[in-house]
């Protein structure tokens, strides 16, 4: 009669702690939609022509697009031709951000895209396969009257990959192509109120460079950073939940801690994922709004990638240490054949961000894309990482249809045993089902919001109630996969509660007294657990 006290006030308890965090889930997904704006905003520049008269003695190397000291500009090509004024000495200007604003470090980064306004000549043809060669700098300010101080520079090549829908006439002279967005930069912090980008492209008729390239009318950039409101949303959610898992992962290793045995497996990696999770809470993005890490999106990609690396990892040995038949659990490297892909994947998505976002710490210009080999380095990354997941994954499905196999297998062993202890063993089953149910219930929510977010136009309106879809996704995922960690360590913390000796002397002849946990890992040193013993005495009869 206790024993069945005991499990209806632990199933309800379990409720009243799934109910308290789909509230907290609720109002994660409702911060994104409603306090926050959306996640990124787009800005389109057009570059304005400069003549380069440093020949003439001009003082500065950068020209600027307007302002007081502002460049002399031509209106068009033709204006050139007929001022003689050849194309090396013609440049691009784009001042970042546009007249009378300014740019602010809670915009975190700034990525750009190129598209050229390249028109039809019948004497000026673009070539198949053209390249054009950008000779591009970067430079900086925080006051109006101060001196441009450089950032990077660098002599890039791009590939063209344009289309023409007209027939190549004397009448279709004028049109223009129609022509791929090319990537131009990627920079990891906004640690200054004012940049300028000088674009030159040289022309050298014996190296064959910038030649076959058609008639570039205009090179338009479209500036994408985050938003300062978004930013500030996030950096609150991230500081509310890094002490909140932090709290519950001191309160579940001490529960461990007291225990008379050593951790077993399932509780080590239970851990090990919630510092992962905690490795990706702490806000160190707030020191970037007083320094200029550049570095922080790489470290924001290595982060998630331990985490899922170890999320990944979790599911696989949950599953194996819920096998009952397995003599190989409470061991690491009874797991390397499901783990190694995982391992093996996330080197390769770890290379190959290394081989991007690493390089542009040096040349925010650069791009694995823009060549061939880079390209096919990328792609085979990609593809031996696809590979390792699907591997992982039909790893992951058998594990789980050979764990509700023997589950239901086991089931037909309790009616002997006494009743606190069949209550208490079908609680196990319960919280084993309603952990995988919720784990889909993450996977699910995450790849729908996902898709939602990329179909729609980025925010619904219902009256004068304006939603943010694409904020909603993001903090709502995120909270979503901490309170899924912050379930973990709760349900499976250590129990230090035992049944009596009336209980614990049943059909097992388990010792009195003995500490039961809701993990069904074994082999400690007070000797197996409880689900082992019934899975092991079914196995010899």
């Amino acid at each position: 009669m206790a024993g069945a006290i005991i499990e209806n006030m632990s199933t309800r308890k379990l409720c009243i702690v799934g109910g308290i965090l789909l509230v907290f889930q609720v109002i994660a997904f409702l911060v994104g939609g409603l306090i926050a704006p959306s996640p990124t905003t787009a800005v389109p520049y057009t570059s304005v022509k400069c003549i380069d008269v440093r020949k003439n003695h001009h003082k500065s190397k950068w020209l600027m697009p307007w302002g007081p000291n502002h460049c002399k500009k031509l209106k068009d090509f033709d204006e050139a031709v007929s001022r003689q004024i050849e194309a090396n000495d013609i440049v691009f200007a784009v001042h970042i951000p546009l007249p009378s604003k300014e740019m602010s470090p809670w915009f975190q980064f700034m990525l750009f895209i190129m598209q050229l306004d390249i028109a039809f000549k019948m004497d000026n043809d673009l070539k198949e396969n053209a390249e054009i060669t950008l000779d591009v700098s970067l430079a900086y300010r925080d006051d109006m009257f101060d001196d441009w101080e450089e950032i990077a520079h660098a002599i890039e090549i791009r590939k063209l990959k344009c289309t023409f829908g007209s027939p190549k006439t004397v009448e279709s002279e004028g049109r223009h192509y129609d022509c791929d967005f090319l990537p131009f930069m990627e920079i990891g912090s906004v640690a200054h109120k004012y940049y300028l980008i000088n674009i030159r492209l040289p022309v050298n008729d014996r190296k064959g460079i910038n030649v076959g390239i058609g008639e570039i009318k205009d090179i338009r950039l479209v500036g994408i950073h985050q938003n300062g409101g978004f930013t500030k949303v996030w950096f609150a959610m991230k500081t509310f939940l890094t002490p909140s898992i932090l709290i519950i992962m001191v309160w579940y290793w001490r529960r461990i801690t007291l225990m008379t045995r050593a951790p077993v497996l399932l509780e080590k990696v239970i851990f090990a994922l919630g510092i992962s999770m905690t490795f990706i809470n702490i806000p160190v993005e707030w020191f970037s709004i007083g320094f200029d890490w550049t570095w922080m999106l790489l470290f924001g990609d290595i982060r998630q990638g331990i985490f899922y690396a170890m999320l990944l990892s979790f599911w696989i040995i949950f599953c194996g240490e819920h096998m009952m038949d397995q003599n190989e659990r409470n061991r690491l490297s009874g797991y390397w054949k499901q783990v190694g892909p995982i391992a093996v994947g996330s080197f390769c998505l770890f290379i190959f961000d290394m081989c991007e976002r690493g390089v542009q710490l040096k040349n925010p210009f650069y791009s694995i894309w823009t060549t061939e080999v880079g390209t096919e380095l990328a792609m085979a990354f990609i593809i031996v990482a696809g590979i390792c997941l699907c591997l992982y994954f039909l790893f992951l499905c058998f594990m789980v249809f050979q764990v509700f196999r023997n589950i239901s297998g086991k089931q037909s062993s309790l009616p002997a045993m006494s009743k606190a202890r069949r209550l208490h063993y079908e609680g196990l089953i319960f919280r084993f089902k309603f952990l995988m149910l919720i784990t889909l219930a993450c996977a699910a929510m995450t790849v729908i919001f996902f898709i939602v977010s990329q179909v729609t136009e980025g925010h619904w309106k219902w009256g004068d109630i304006t939603i943010q879809v694409n904020s909603a996704f993001f903090t709502g995922i995120y909270g979503m996969w901490n309170l899924y960690v912050f379930a973990l360590m709760f349900l499976y913390a250590p129990s230090h509660k035992n049944y009596g000796e009336d209980q614990s002397n049943g059909d097992l002849g388990v010792n009195s007294g003995e500490e039961l946990q809701l993990t069904t890992t074994i082999t400690h040193v007070d000797g197996p657990t409880e689900v082992y013993k019934l899975a092991r005495k079914e196995a010899q009869e």
